[in-house]
């Protein structure tokens, strides 16, 4: 039986698009600036402006396919947790007492990393591949007329109001299908915050909404120390949940992981990746490679390993910082009239960027541990070459210089026998130990 034969009977499901393999993703996912094609031939005024269009450049890593994954199954799970009949029960549950009274089946969890990591347009370059409204007008035949969304991608408040957010799910879904539903809440002046909540909940079963996305999760940490309005706004999340199966993601900084293990049952909801910039690695070489290719000076400046080293040791590999030099280091160039950038200039705009990371970082993944080694036709890879490490190459070297040892030191000493009883032998030899009979 085929997977869409199991779908039956539930339009929703029927109608997510099914999941692009790895290759199809990242080339539809790439982003190149859009530089003229006789870039040879520009004035230099012409090049300042190139720089800007640098901005447009989104270079996809590994990981950027795990965020994809999890996104779609997450809208898969939203609609395989009710039939259409359960979502019509549940939104005359609202309407009648204000709770649906159903156990939540959807997925939720949270995507935490560093500032600059790429969080933000990871998930709404994995989002924009999918149609966020999908317009319905037969089902088998017979009339079935509904928008469905298939998500929702809004700012947390940084008030940690109730209404500041439902205000803002309000005017995401007005977006997504060009619905008034804002204008009408906004004339109800006095409407408390459990009946917008309500609504919400009603907007949500009536478009079935597959997932909500809540980014800058961080807004709420300084809020929540100072007024204590944080619980009040997770609730309403919890709740939003609970009563429509709709499936909830967080996105900010690590910060809001303290917030999230406070509480058991935020850790439960909250589960998700925890990204740490790219290690001094292969993975990180490998992309300075494909960033450098994008050079608008009239000369193209080669990427050597000190100049790979400088931009790691400033960027502490974090992705938007090794762009700001990148950007930065052409601007110098451009500026002074040179042919191409140097390593004075990538030096000038560390200097100028001023940019500072952090020395240590919580738990979590790097992006370089993302990597997939490439399945062949005959088999996986072997397995010790698929889970080689990669030196650290690109990074200066950290920690005191090994000091000179003697002749007859005894870690020299086993440098020069590699096994047991040739070692002991030598040092019976030396008169460093005697045998015992």
């Amino acid at each position: 039986m085929s997977m869409r034969s199991q779908m039956t009977g539930n339009p929703f499901l029927e109608s997510v698009p099914e999941q692009l393999d790895r290759g199809t993703f990242f080339r539809r996912i790439y982003g190149k600036p859009p530089f003229p094609p006789d870039m040879a031939n520009i004035t230099q005024q012409e090049r300042h402006v190139c720089l800007s269009y640098l901005s447009g450049l989104y270079i996809p890593m590994d990981y950027l396919y795990t965020v994809y994954d999890i996104l779609l199954r997450a809208i898969r799970t939203t609609y395989t947790t009710k039939t259409m009949l359960d979502t019509v029960r549940q939104m005359q549950a609202l309407r009648d007492h204000g709770s649906a009274g159903f156990a939540t089946q959807a997925q939720s969890g949270s995507l935490l990393g560093v500032p600059g990591i790429g969080k933000t347009s990871a998930v709404r370059r994995c989002l924009s591949l999918l149609p966020q409204c999908i317009t319905h007008t037969e089902y088998k035949g017979k009339p079935f007329y509904k928008k469905q969304i298939l998500y929702l991608f809004v700012e947390c408040p940084a008030d940690c109001s109730i209404k500041t957010l439902a205000y803002s799910m309000i005017a995401a879904v007005d977006r997504a299908i060009g619905s008034e539903y804002f204008r009408i809440a906004a004339r109800q002046s006095r409407l408390s915050a459990s009946a917008l909540v309500t609504q919400v909940k009603i907007i949500c079963l009536n478009h079935g909404i597959g997932l909500i996305v809540v980014d800058e999760l961080q807004n709420v940490i300084s809020t929540a120390e100072k007024n204590r309005q944080i619980k009040p706004l997770i609730k309403f999340l919890v709740e939003l949940v609970n009563d429509t199966c709709t499936s909830l993601y967080f996105v900010g900084t690590s910060e809001a992981d303290q917030l999230f293990s406070q509480q058991e049952h935020l850790k439960r909801r909250t589960r998700g990746l925890r990204l740490l910039p790219l290690k001094p690695d292969a993975a990180y070489r490998t992309f300075l490679e494909q960033v450098w290719q994008y050079q608008v000076t009239p000369g193209r400046m080669v990427l050597t390993d000190a100049a790979a080293n400088r931009i790691y040791d400033h960027s502490g590999g974090i992705p938007s910082y090794i762009l700001q030099i990148f950007q930065e280091s052409q601007a110098q160039a451009l500026t002074q009239g040179k042919h191409c950038m140097d390593e004075q200039d990538i030096k000038q705009a560390i200097e100028l960027l001023s940019l500072s990371v952090p020395k240590r970082y919580a738990a979590g993944t790097s992006l370089s541990d993302f990597s997939v080694p490439v399945i062949e036709e005959q088999g996986l890879m072997d397995t010790d070459t698929a889970e080689a490490e990669v030196k650290r190459l690109y990074a200066k070297p950290r920690g005191r210089k090994a000091k000179a040892r003697s002749a007859d030191d005894l870690l020299e000493l086993w440098k020069r026998t590699g096994r047991a009883d040739a070692f002991c032998e030598l040092l019976i030899d030396c008169g460093l130990a005697e045998r015992m009979v």
